[in-house]
């Protein structure tokens, strides 16, 4: 068994018990210490990435959760901040949270919150910089979201609203419309804030990350919600600090 077989071996050992490439191995007492020890790091990561999610479902629930994932989607990386990228989908076809068909979401806006606090550090766009801009210029406009904004619309759950009452620890309102939200989170000053986003305002957005330029971004999202202000739209995502800054003239 050449060296790079014996590292795969390994980690199928230590994340699979069943394993038998090195059974003699995986046998001996230390290696089930060490093996524990690294499972127990998986799972500390996932609770610790998914805070929201273990306080939907508590604390023995994710636990468990977290051991089955472990071992289907062991880390890839060695930083275990960014271990969990694939806990929402892994949510979404496991059996145990049928009852709770949201908690998947709530797992995607844990992940966003991550993403936007790991994320590179880029300036921000300041509204000076479009406003002295002549009506055509600013139809040609690029705006590039920061690396640091993440957004998503949920067509069918009150998703960010359970997301949010939970992160907050708020007690969750007895009149909660069961219809779709959005999200927006912006990591800003070094801190995550989040705020709800229409189906329009994440459609815009999408449309400006694809890189068309701001008119045919405008048209996009006005088709996905015709009512959408986006004059408005555009001042309170500027004033979120979602866009990188440019120097378009």
């Amino acid at each position: 068994m050449n060296l790079h077989a014996f590292q795969d071996a390994f980690v199928e050992a230590l994340y699979d018990p069943e394993a038998t490439a090195l059974s003699m191995l995986a046998e001996q007492p230390g290696f089930t210490v060490y093996r524990n020890t690294v499972m127990k790091g998986a799972i500390d990561a996932l609770r610790a990435n998914f805070p929201t999610v273990e306080r939907l479902v508590g604390s023995q629930w994710m636990v468990a959760a977290a051991s089955i994932h472990g071992r289907q989607t062991p880390p890839t990386d060695a930083r275990l901040l960014h271990h969990g990228g694939a806990f929402p989908a892994f949510l979404d076809e496991f059996e145990h949270a049928r009852t709770l068909p949201y908690l998947a979401n709530v797992a995607r806006l844990d992940l966003l919150w991550t993403q936007c606090h790991t994320a590179i550090d880029e300036p921000g766009l300041d509204l000076n910089q479009i406003a002295c801009l002549a009506p055509e210029q600013l139809a040609s406009l690029q705006l590039t979201p920061r690396a640091a904004a993440r957004w998503m619309w949920f067509a069918d759950q009150p998703a960010f609203s359970i997301w949010r009452h939970n992160r907050e620890g708020l007690d969750m309102p007895d009149d909660l419309d069961w219809q779709g939200e959005g999200a927006l989170l912006v990591r800003r000053d070094g801190v995550v804030g989040w705020q709800p986003l229409s189906n329009g305002g994440c459609g815009f957005l999408d449309a400006c990350a694809a890189g068309q330029p701001l008119a045919q971004a405008a048209e996009h999202a006005s088709g996905l919600q015709p009512s959408l202000d986006i004059l408005d739209l555009l001042t309170r995502l500027v004033s979120a600090d979602v866009f990188v800054a440019t120097d378009s003239h």
